[in-house]
């Protein structure tokens, strides 16, 4: 017997018909494009950064955490799937690196705070500059009056927009407890913003 009746007929074969997960993983495959790094980082390096400053770090811990993202983004990007969006994806991976940061140096103020959100305003003038900082060092402060749960969710949902299904598997929570915990964010967050403007009152007194 030659070797080559051992060997399975590959010309003219019919192949075996694609299991219900084969065909997804095909699908998959093909629908998400390659993602270059060099793209991923330049298009969304203010939203990383803005996110990992909304969730509470400060330049004591802002530079080395956008980094630590960006490398892990690097590692894993060829395994990114599509199954949510990018934007989601790189929310998770920067939700996790400030968890970490914020276990080892629970938020530090070392001085003056860059406003990630107010460096893209290049072609303003020097009011509308100065207002918008304003703006985002009250958002700022605000967002510091929430616990960490709350704070995450309220980013992600009225900040960020994301659909909450994906934020949900980002948080590791069921819809309905997501749901919940946005609530209650955003009533923490208008008291926060109610307590600010009547201490503004009484200064104007």
């Amino acid at each position: 017997m030659s070797a080559s009746t051992h060997l399975p007929i590959l010309v003219g074969a019919t192949p075996a018909p694609l299991s219900g997960r084969d065909r997804r993983a095909v699908h998959d495959a093909a629908a998400v494009p390659a993602l270059s790094f060099d793209d991923v980082y330049h298009a969304h390096f203010p939203f990383v950064w803005r996110s990992a400053r909304r969730l509470g770090l400060r330049d004591a811990s802002l530079d080395d955490a956008v980094q630590e993202v960006f490398v892990v983004v690097h590692r894993r990007l060829a395994d990114f799937e599509g199954r949510s969006s990018l934007k989601t994806w790189l929310f998770g991976i920067t939700l996790r690196v400030v968890r970490d940061h914020q276990r080892s140096a629970r938020r530090r103020d070392t001085g003056p705070e860059v406003e990630p959100d107010t460096l893209r305003a290049t072609g303003s003038g020097p009011a509308e500059h100065a207002e918008k900082a304003e703006a985002v060092r009250l958002l700022h402060a605000l967002l510091d009056e929430l616990d960490d749960e709350k704070r995450e969710v309220f980013v992600m949902a009225e900040l960020e927009q994301m659909p909450m299904p994906e934020i949900a598997v980002a948080l590791g929570l069921n819809v309905n407890t997501s749901h919940a915990r946005l609530r209650a964010a955003r009533q923490d967050f208008e008291q926060a913003l109610a307590r600010h403007r009547a201490r503004d009152m009484w200064r104007l007194k």
